[in-house]
């Protein structure tokens, strides 16, 4: 009789009461995958909202990267170094949220990758270029120093993780029988693909923010959908 109000207490603690065969998601990985939550609209609002304030600055023709120079390049630094961070301490939370299923092991990894690559790119700025900040020569090259250079590395680094971590988790959402959410993956990886490979192009910019952004959101979206209690006892399932 006494052992009963524990067993009640720590179910209300932990969250709502499991069906049999399930695993409820601890507490503490629920709070690291809502850091993940977060990340992606930190990320793409704090861009939207300097590119609509900073003078001279457009992303029809300046890479965001770009907004990491200037007089406010700290804001920018410091959305880089934040974002990452959060995803890198999401991917702690993913590697205790899939415990079987394709893409255990790899979904976290890449999602730290693209987490150290974000921080790295705060780390290392890019040179000024395409006229920004403004008195730069339009043709000026972005990567025209060893931090430029590194600030490259790191981007195309955080870029290719992320493109990988879509198609990871579309292969699971696939093996589990969730086509709509499988479809959705492929199209955030899809479209971050396509704004890599255009983004040397004219307004280029562009469609590499829109593409990075769909699929960051979409990074941000699944952190929150494996730490609610609606969805969070799916997670054990699928193929090995």
């Amino acid at each position: 009789m006494t052992s009963m109000p524990s067993i009640t207490s720590r179910q209300a603690s932990d969250g709502p009461a499991v069906r049999p065969g399930h695993r409820a998601l601890p507490a503490r990985a629920r709070r690291l995958l809502a850091c993940g939550a977060v990340a992606g609209p930190l990320f793409v609002s704090a861009v939207v909202v300097q590119a609509l304030t900073r003078p001279g600055f457009s992303l029809t023709r300046n890479a965001a990267s770009l907004l990491d120079d200037g007089p406010w390049g700290w804001v920018q630094t410091a959305n880089f170094i934040v974002t990452g961070m959060l995803l890198m301490v999401a991917a702690a939370g993913l590697r205790r949220a899939l415990c079987n299923g394709r893409g255990r092991r790899w979904a976290p990894r890449l999602l730290a990758i693209t987490g150290a690559g974000l921080i790295g790119g705060g780390i290392f700025h890019p040179d000024p270029s395409t006229g920004y900040p403004p008195g730069t020569p339009p043709h000026a090259s972005a990567i025209s120093s060893w931090h430029g250079a590194l600030h490259q590395a790191c981007g195309s680094a955080a870029f290719l993780a992320l493109i990988v971590f879509c198609i990871v988790l579309a292969r699971r959402h696939r093996a589990a029988g969730r086509r709509g959410m499988a479809a959705c993956s492929v199209l955030a990886g899809a479209l971050c693909a396509a704004g890599v490979a255009t983004g040397g192009i004219p307004h280029g910019t562009l469609t590499l923010f829109i593409g990075v952004s769909a699929a960051l959101l979409w990074a941000s979206f699944t952190a929150a959908w494996l730490g609610s209690a609606r969805t969070h006892l799916d997670l054990t399932t699928g193929p090995a």
